[in-house]
């Protein structure tokens, strides 16, 4: 069994592994397609916190602000099976003043290509639930790599 760990490369983008388990699948034992979203998401949360931002307690506990998908494009290519181990891209593409887009691939670990995504996040004042510029911290941390 080979094991992938979390990491972040020299162009900026992330990794994050995911094993599928039985609870993933549908009754074709192949991956649920919408699990694919969950994936992707628990990568994207992963990455802002490699990057130093916990959205839980830096961004939403203290500064109030939130992230919303606000647009998402999936291309399914190829299915992934109960016991795959996966690895989950996400590199920021762009960057707007309240949003970024991002890049995401699913790939099993051998490197074929079962998912790409783009997918525009916004950034959100919660209390509001309107738009807001994306944090300074945010920003420097990633304008290097676009």
């Amino acid at each position: 069994m080979t094991n992938i760990q979390p990491m972040m490369t020299d162009d900026g983008t992330f990794y994050w592994p995911v094993r599928i388990y039985y609870e993933d699948t549908d009754a074709g034992g192949i991956v649920y397609y919408a699990n694919y979203l969950k994936f992707a998401e628990r990568a994207r949360t992963e990455y802002l916190r490699a990057l130093g931002l916990e959205q839980n307690s830096d961004l939403a506990a203290e500064e109030k602000i939130g992230f919303a998908v606000r647009h998402c494009e999936i291309d399914y290519q190829k299915p992934a099976v109960l016991d795959d181990l996966l690895k989950v891209s996400c590199k920021i593409s762009e960057l707007g003043g309240a949003s970024c887009t991002m890049h995401q691939e699913i790939c099993r670990i051998d490197g074929t290509l079962l998912v790409s995504l783009e997918v525009k996040v916004v950034c959100m004042n919660l209390a509001k639930l309107r738009p807001i510029r994306l944090p300074a911290s945010l920003v420097q941390k990633v304008e290097k790599y676009i």
